[in-house]
């Protein structure tokens, strides 16, 4: 199973969008704690809800089973704990909701991405989950947009 991901940051609606038309994405879903924020621009939740579906004929679903904790992202990004730190927190946040077991499989039956705010992958939480569900479940990978 191919999981894909992508952040909004540093992308104009124009190449969101048509990167997902492009991967031929039909939902999202959303694994920000976040997603109401005006500094969201085009991916405030209602408004990313909106375009999906008018320009990519995509299904928008909020999963928080998969968003850090909010005491986690802010140690993390205000410097308190390290990349290594927030990694290996993250994962056993993961393991403590036995997301493997809650998560249904059925939410990736459909080409899915995974979306997140940063830009890139590498320090992100959208490329662990991917990690995690291939250690757990098996068989997948990561296609980062």
């Amino acid at each position: 199973m191919e999981i894909c991901t992508v952040g909004f940051t540093r992308h104009t609606a124009e190449e969101f969008f048509g990167s997902l038309r492009s991967a031929g994405i039909e939902r999202l879903v959303d694994v920000r704690l976040n997603n109401t924020s005006h500094l969201a621009g085009f991916a405030k939740r209602d408004d990313l809800a909106f375009f999906l579906r008018e320009l990519c004929g995509a299904e928008y679903v909020h999963e928080p089973l998969l968003a850090p904790t909010p005491q986690l992202l802010s140690g993390y990004r205000k410097g308190g704990i390290s990349w290594d730190e927030y990694e290996h927190a993250y994962l056993d946040l993961l393991a403590q909701r036995r997301v493997e077991e809650v998560l249904s499989r059925s939410l990736f039956d459909r080409r899915a991405v995974l979306l997140c705010s940063e830009h890139s992958p590498e320090r992100c939480h959208r490329r662990l989950v991917v990690e995690y569900l291939d250690e757990h479940w098996g068989g997948v990978t990561a296609v980062h947009l």
